[in-house]
């Protein structure tokens, strides 16, 4: 089965950078887009950013400039390069993807998330 496990996460003052990192594991025959969503408590998830197979990218207004997303094929692996990051971003980051396997048509799946705490 498909497998996503984030890392990175932890604490950071505001200011700071982080790199957060999503690798997909087991019977994968393609990986299409994949991406970043948060969850703040209280809020909503939202997305943070995506990128498609070919290289496309969209972010949220509220990270533009500050983060950028990226994700190496041969590795199966996307990142998401966080800096300049405010309270406002603390929030548990989920990883996801729209994944095929040899047994089923493309499916998104989800990381269990990675908690970034932005605190002084």
């Amino acid at each position: 089965q498909v497998q996503l496990v984030e890392s990175g996460g932890g604490l950071v003052q505001p200011g700071g950078s982080l790199r957060l990192s999503c690798v997909a594991s087991g019977s994968i025959s393609r990986i299409h887009d994949m991406g970043w969503y948060r969850q703040a408590s209280g809020k909503q998830r939202e997305l943070v950013a995506s990128m498609t197979s070919g290289g496309s990218t969209n972010y949220a207004e509220s990270v533009k400039g500050r983060f950028t997303i990226s994700r190496d094929n041969a590795k199966n692996t996307v990142y998401l390069q966080m800096n300049s990051l405010k309270f406002d971003d603390t929030a548990v980051y989920y990883c996801a993807s729209l994944i095929a396997t040899p047994q089923l048509p493309p499916l998104s799946y989800w990381g269990k998330g990675t908690l970034v705490t932005v605190s002084s």
